[in-house]
């Protein structure tokens, strides 16, 4: 008796460890590795990108497909390709991330490229804008913009205005290449002439010699690409001290008045004229229940194409977690990400399947002043547009 007794205990022990094992399988977390950059010029970028995916969590209750979620966070400061090459190792091989997000410069999101594409791990890009990124891997996927899909648009509008001299004014890195040639190749098609292309070396704050050439060109317009922050300021500040505005040459660009820094520029911002996918007044119910989130997760966070980048892409990353069934499997999560589509805080987008670039709409913005506050102001729609990097 006694002896069947324990044959029961130690069966009821098997089966309660073997239960214990299941339910701990079960409940194990999800981890997504972020990267970007926490500390120097940009580090306020990847705060951005913290606000966003944890405020997308919040908002799904706390966890994602019923999985807790454990969010990694490495800082990669600048353009740092050796760098964030390392970090991104240690998150795979150490870490064992099943996802990974973030990046906001081309040439971190290049390096890492052969890693993710050996490991299978599906990534996000939040920002990281050159069209032809997401060809170095086929777990590559980007819920941000890139130059072409901005500069297009953009660049046969000033056409049609019949603003037909231009100068591009770019930094001298591949973002910077990628919106001069987008915007070249639009504008002179729609009839425009570029009378002058200027490439300025990264970490350039004298702008005024650059303005002096501008301005002596006979252009109309004067389209810019600039890496964000001061540098921006800087170049705002030169436009206006130099006389452009007053000539009448009209400053196009895409994301120079982030609203990071929009508040910084003063009177000398109004009536800079960019396209962008996203302004924060922008008028929605999703973006007014995406702004209520990310306040929720912190008062101070700042309303910002970025934050929304991070943002979809915890959505991308969900519903990836959700065909898994948590499980890692690369390609099956792939092939849901080229399926979907849904209302973001910046309108109706999709995943086009072939190129795993976010299709959105282009918004024309003017800076004005609403309330006492500058505001990107949406005045016109160009409607859905594709990756033209990827069409051409």
């Amino acid at each position: 008796m006694f002896s069947i007794f324990r044959v029961k205990l130690w069966a009821l022990g098997i089966a309660f460890i073997l239960g214990a094992q299941a339910f701990t399988a079960s409940a194990q977390a999800i981890k997504v590795g972020i990267v970007g950059p926490f500390s120097g010029l940009a580090g306020h970028f990847g705060p951005a990108f913290r606000n966003g995916v944890e405020a997308y969590v919040a908002a799904q209750g706390g966890q994602l497909a019923g999985k807790q979620i454990e969010f990694i966070y490495r800082d990669t400061g600048g353009p740092n390709p050796a760098g964030t090459k390392a970090l991104v190792q240690e998150l795979i091989v150490k870490d064992k991330i099943d996802y990974l997000g973030g990046f906001i410069f081309t040439p971190n999101a290049y390096a890492v490229a052969p890693l993710i594409q050996e490991s299978g791990t599906p990534t996000v890009l939040f920002v990281a804008a050159t069209s032809n990124i997401v060809e170095k891997s086929d777990y590559f996927v980007r819920t941000s913009y890139t130059l072409w899909q901005l500069a297009v648009p953009l660049a046969k509008w000033a056409a049609q205005q019949n603003l037909k001299k231009a100068v591009t004014a770019v930094a001298d890195f591949a973002p910077g290449i990628d919106a001069e040639t987008a915007f070249k190749a639009a504008y002179t098609k729609d009839g425009g002439t570029v009378v002058e292309s200027i490439r300025m070396p990264m970490g350039t704050t004298d702008f005024s010699p650059f303005m002096q050439r501008i301005k002596a060109s006979g252009a109309q317009v004067l389209y810019t690409f600039l890496p964000g922050g001061p540098v921006n300021i800087s170049f705002v500040k030169a436009y206006h001290e130099n006389g452009l505005m007053k000539a009448g040459i009209q400053m196009l660009g895409t994301d120079e008045t982030n609203e990071f820094d929009l508040q910084k520029f003063g009177d000398a911002g109004l009536g800079i004229v960019t396209s962008l996918h996203y302004s924060a007044v922008h008028d929605s119910d999703q973006n007014r229940k995406f702004i209520a989130a990310l306040k929720a997760r912190s008062a101070d966070a700042v309303v910002s194409n970025i934050a929304v980048g991070a943002w979809d892409g915890m959505y991308v990353i969900h519903k990836m977690i959700e065909a898994t069934g948590g499980k890692r499997d690369g390609a099956k999560a792939m092939a849901t990400a080229k399926t979907l589509q849904w209302e973001s805080p910046r309108g109706p987008v999709r995943i086009d399947p072939r190129t795993r670039h976010i299709v959105q709409n282009v918004y024309l913005r003017k800076v004005e002043r609403v309330n006492g506050e500058l505001v990107n102001k949406e005045i016109l729609n160009f409607g859905p547009q594709p990756d033209w990097g990827m069409e051409k």
